[in-house]
């Protein structure tokens, strides 16, 4: 089944386009892939051995590969929100916040937009979450499109979601007709929780495979296991994909079909997902689109961020954000699909607000960062707070695992302090990490006398774009993302009820009962 080619040349005049872009005038049908908690490199495209990843790597080697992508917001549903609506995480009020409330009719979604504007809109797995979307017309908001979950299968874990997301899929294209589409595929993995050992036993993998592990975890076989479990989860959302572009080349349809192959944040490890540091915000991305992306497999050093994605997606389908009611902070990529890049670039803002329950009264750990040649620094506006969460209540801003276990284990027998304050002590108020010789962390510049300068020119260009964009956090009124409330009533107060013993045992399935500190360290 072949679909039409909807030429949109007064597109181009609308954006000022050259000449040289008319091959932008053709509205692409859009596949958007993206993994829950999967790190940069963790693919074969960029080198990794102890990861199968044929589909990435199928749209690197026929398109762009980004070795600089970053989430503005290292947790699914903040990271998830930049990406849909092209704006910071703190210029989306309660999106900003993990299970939180999308914003009552406000801050439409590029998926809202096509669906409205001739493009057919649907999602299979995670779309925008955890939160809750709100309602529009009496029916939630389809901030991602129409639902697509009715085809399961067994999966190789019990772990792993029962949801076929190929066959729905296939369902959506063949609804399609037609239309030209747009489809969120949300896979759940690598989320937790694994199966312990089935990258082993089941994905035939061996613990040298993995020829560094990173200096902020023990080097043990319990490390090397569970790097190798996630790497099988890796592989299974790569699977689905990989049939997704097998089934629109049978078709016909993959010349014109812009596919996107990313995640949402770092890997669900300690020091890595939910905090600000560079393996939890740096993520994989690769974009291919025969009809529009010319000439050889490039490789894309620009540094680009998440919410550069809506503005670009928008831009191929002809619309002007402004007249649907957006307002992306992002810079549209179609000048490096064409080969120029020739937008500023240099530099990016990330940060963070509440991400998951667990400290007293409610409170996140607000940060705000900016990256530019090569260097990030970091401003943690309350540096008293525990980063992970407090020992207490199980450190819940880091998911449990047999590494995290292994780490506090470790440090409760004093065999290895060293690597709990890097995953879940303290910090200071202000840090800055060469990235390119540091790409761990793990020496903090910010008080060397010797970068004074770059620290002092990062801060006042971070706090100069925050007021620009009026974030509340640097204009006096950051405690408001402290209040918005949790969309799930038994994350409300978590600390306080857990501390007067109203819950007694803990009650996510992300932490292990062992993750809990009896003395706060």
């Amino acid at each position: 089944m072949k679909r039409k080619n909807l030429y949109l040349l007064p597109v181009l005049a609308l954006y000022g386009c050259s000449a040289e872009d008319e091959y932008f005038g053709s509205r692409p049908n859009i596949l958007i892939a993206i993994a829950d908690d999967m790190s940069y490199p963790h693919t074969g495209a960029y080198g990794c051995g102890w990861v199968n990843t044929p589909a990435f790597d199928r749209v690197a080697e026929n398109g762009l590969l980004f070795n600089n992508c970053f989430t503005p917001n290292s947790k699914s549903a903040p990271s998830r929100a930049c990406i849909l609506t092209g704006r910071n995480s703190w210029q989306l009020e309660e999106a900003a916040n993990h299970i939180g409330f999308w914003p009552v009719d406000k801050y439409p979604t590029f998926m809202e937009v096509l669906a409205g504007s001739g493009y057919c809109a649907g999602f299979t797995g995670k779309g925008w979450a955890p939160g809750d979307p709100g309602l529009k017309d009496g029916r939630p908001r389809l901030l991602t499109g129409t639902p697509y979950q009715k085809h399961k299968t067994e999966p190789p874990t019990a772990k792993m979601n029962k949801t076929d997301y190929f066959e729905n899929f296939k369902d959506f294209i063949d609804d399609a007709e037609d239309k030209p589409w747009i489809f969120w595929y949300g896979a759940t993995e690598p989320h937790r929780e694994y199966e312990y050992g089935s990258g082993i036993s089941k994905g035939g993998k061996t613990p040298d495979m993995i020829k560094k592990v990173p200096d902020y975890w023990p080097d043990d076989d319990t490390t090397r296991t569970d790097m190798l479990d996630y790497a099988y989860e890796v592989e299974y959302f790569d699977s689905h994909l990989l049939k997704m572009i097998e089934e629109l080349d049978r078709r016909g349809e993959l010349e014109n079909t812009l596919i996107i192959v990313t995640a949402d944040n770092g890997m669900p490890f300690p020091r890595c997902k939910g905090l600000g540091y560079h393996d939890s915000v740096h993520l994989p991305l690769a974009i291919m689109w025969g009809n529009g992306i010319k000439g050889k497999a490039r490789t894309v050093n620009e540094y680009v961020s998440f919410i550069d994605m809506a503005p670009t997606i928008l831009h191929l389908a002809g619309i002007d954000p402004a007249d649907k009611g957006m307002d992306p902070t992002g810079k549209e990529m179609t000048d490096i699909f064409g080969g120029r890049a020739d937008k500023d670039r240099s530099y990016i803002l990330l940060g963070q607000e509440r991400h998951d329950y667990g400290r007293p009264n409610n409170q996140g750990y607000p940060i705000r960062s900016i990256i530019k040649d090569g260097y990030i620094y970091m401003f943690n506006f309350k540096p008293d707070l525990w980063p992970a969460g407090n020992p207490e209540t199980g450190y819940l801003n880091c998911d449990g695992s047999p590494v995290k276990s292994s780490i506090l284990r470790k440090n409760r027998e004093n065999r290895d302090t060293v690597l709990w304050h890097l995953a879940f002590g303290k910090h200071p108020q202000e840090e800055l990490y060469d990235m390119t010789n540091d790409p761990m962390c793990l020496d903090n510049l910010a008080y060397d006398e010797e970068f004074g300068d770059l620290k002092e020119s990062m801060h006042n260009i971070l706090f100069e774009d925050l007021k620009k964009q009026k974030d509340p956090r640097v204009i006096g009124k950051g405690d408001i993302f402290d209040q918005y409330p949790f969309c799930q009533q038994s994350s409300f107060w978590y600390y306080e009820r857990y501390m007067a013993g109203e819950i007694k045992t803990y009650q996510t399935d992300w932490v292990s009962p062992s993750d809990y500190e009896k003395v706060e360290q």
